[in-house]
C-alpha cells in the first residue's frame, strides 16, 4: 500500500492550475504553426500569429494565456493500492485549485447558486472532479481549465440508432457552424459516442485531453475524425471566425458500449487555448 499525503496533493494541485493556464502544449504549438502553414487567409495567418505570440508571451512573463481561467476541472485516476493520509482526497483537491488560483492570478468565475443568487465564491472552487479507480500504486493528477466561451457552444444529444453515421456527421458538423466564431476559433472538438446521457459527455470532455495528431486506436473511428476535421475546415469559419481554413486544430472521438435502442452523442468544443497539465504522484 502507497501513502500519499494530502499536503502533496494541495502543491501538486496548485501548480497545475498554475502550469496549465500560463503553458500552453507543445502538440498544441506545433499543430497551430502546422495550420499557419497551411492557412489561405491573410487575416486567419495573422491571427494564428498573434496566438502563437500570446501564448509564448504568457509563459515567458508568468501570466495567463487568457482572462477566462475557467472552471477548474480535475481528472484523477487513483490506483486502488493507494491510500490518502492526512485527510480527504476531494478537499484537498478543492484546496489546492482554491491556493493555486489564488497564488497564480487566476480570475475566479464560480458561483454559488446557478440561476437565483449568483455571487462570486471568490477562489474558483467547487471543482468539478471526475475520479477513475484503477490497478496500481499511483495517483495522476489532470487539471484542465474549461473557459465558458467554448463550454457554451457543447451540446449533447440522444440520437437512435438509424441516425446512423450520417447522423454524427450532421450534428458535429452543424454544432461547430452554429458555435462559429463564438468558441475562440481554432477549436478542438471532442466527440462522446456510446455509454448513456451522462457518459457521453463526459467522453467528449475526456476526448480534448488526447494529444493533438493522436488517432482513435480503431480504424474507423481513426477515419471518421480526419473526415469531421477536413468538413469543419471547409466551413470557412477560419481563426477567430474571420473566414479561413483553419477552424479547427483537431477532432478526437471517443466511444463506449450502449443501450441498443439509444446512440448519444456529446460534443465538447474547446477553444484554440487547449489548456491541461497533468502529475503522477
Amino acid at each position: 500500500m502507497k501513502e500519499i499525503p494530502v499536503s502533496k496533493i494541495v502543491d501538486t494541485v496548485q501548480q497545475l492550475c498554475i502550469d496549465a493556464n500560463y503553458y500552453i502544449g507543445h502538440d498544441v504549438t506545433d499543430c497551430m504553426k502546422a495550420n499557419l502553414a497551411a492557412e489561405v487567409s491573410p487575416v486567419g495567418k495573422e491571427i494564428i500569429n498573434q496566438i502563437l505570440e500570446n501564448n509564448a508571451l504568457a509563459a515567458k512573463k508568468q501570466m495567463p494565456m487568457c482572462q477566462d481561467t475557467g472552471v477548474a476541472v480535475v481528472f484523477l485516476t487513483v490506483g486502488q493500492e493507494v491510500h490518502i493520509v492526512g485527510g480527504s482526497l476531494y478537499e484537498a483537491i478543492q484546496e489546492g485549485v482554491r491556493q493555486g488560483y489564488e497564488k497564480g492570478y487566476l480570475r475566479k468565475s464560480m458561483v454559488y447558486d446557478p440561476v437565483m443568487q449568483r455571487v462570486n465564491t471568490r477562489d474558483n472552487t467547487p471543482a468539478i472532479i471526475h475520479t477513475e479507480i484503477v490497478p496500481g500504486d499511483t495517483l495522476e493528477i489532470t487539471i484542465a481549465p474549461k473557459g465558458a466561451g467554448s463550454e457554451n457552444m457543447s451540446e449533447l444529444r440522444m440520437m437512435t440508432p438509424s441516425d446512423g453515421l450520417d447522423g454524427v456527421i450532421r450534428f458535429v458538423v452543424e454544432r461547430v457552424k452554429k458555435a462559429s466564431g463564438n468558441p475562440c476559433p481554432p477549436v478542438v472538438v471532442g466527440v462522446g459516442i456510446g455509454g448513456n446521457f451522462e457518459q457521453s459527455a463526459l467522453l467528449s470532455k475526456k476526448a480534448l485531453l488526447r494529444p493533438l495528431g493522436t488517432r482513435h486506436p480503431e480504424e474507423f473511428y481513426a477515419n471518421l475524425e480526419r473526415t469531421l476535421l477536413e468538413k469543419i475546415n471547409h466551413l470557412g469559419i477560419g481563426p477567430m471566425g474571420l473566414g479561413g481554413s483553419t477552424t479547427a486544430l483537431d477532432v478526437h472521438i471517443e466511444t463506449m458500449a450502449c443501450h441498443i435502442a439509444s446512440m448519444p452523442v456529446a460534443i465538447n468544443i474547446q477553444c484554440h487555448a487547449s489548456r491541461h497539465k497533468s502529475a503522477i504522484l
